[in-house]
């Protein structure tokens, strides 16, 4: 059982992780805990866009739309590799997802392919999204994969985690495709490296 950090140490985390961050409004306060509840947290879920342009990404991210309210993140990694926080609580970000997967996060083993919508995720994840069309052309700049990994590294290693906590959308939710432009393979041997 891991009780999500406050909100002052997960800014203090991403700033020592070595991210540029912006905070966005009244971020701390901005979530959508009326819904139920955050927490315990066992993991980061990342996360693309599907849209391009940093001040339209964060702020869509920040309020949402109208089926969807925000925050629909807790940061926006944009492709300047900065990390904008819009939300801390729970954010409309993870949806229902595979109740196998979140048992297989927990005990950091290899994840099950998803095949079922069933468990409620947005208590259970901090979420990143990252500004990318997610078309499959669009770049990654080194700058934001980097950031991701920080920030994917700083939140594991604040809760004594492997990389085995961190998780795309995709291996969470059926139907789910991001992100799209990288493996999470990939992108857990990075953040394993980083935790060493």
């Amino acid at each position: 059982m891991a009780p999500p950090m406050s909100a002052g140490a997960f800014l203090s985390s991403l700033r020592a992780a070595g991210v540029t961050v912006v905070e966005v409004g009244d971020w701390r306060h901005h979530n959508r805990n009326h819904k139920g509840p955050w927490g315990p947290v066992h993991g980061v879920m990342i996360h693309h866009t599907a849209t391009r342009g940093e001040e339209r990404t964060v702020e869509l991210c920040r309020t949402g739309h109208p089926d969807l309210p925000g925050p629909l993140c807790h940061g926006v990694i944009t492709k300047d590799g900065r990390v904008h926080l819009v939300g801390y609580g729970r954010a409309n970000h993870a949806g229902l997802g595979d109740d196998d997967v979140l048992r297989a996060v927990i005990a950091e083993k290899t994840l099950p392919h998803d095949n079922e919508a069933s468990t409620d995720g947005n208590r259970h994840f901090y979420g990143f999204e990252c500004e990318n069309l997610g078309d499959g052309h669009d770049p990654w700049p080194e700058a934001q994969l980097a950031a991701v990994e920080k920030v994917s590294a700083a939140i594991c290693r604040h809760h004594g985690w492997t990389e085995r906590s961190v998780i795309g959308h995709l291996e969470w939710q059926p139907g789910k495709v991001d992100p799209r432009g990288f493996t999470m393979a990939w992108l857990r041997a990075r953040i394993r490296d980083r935790l060493k």
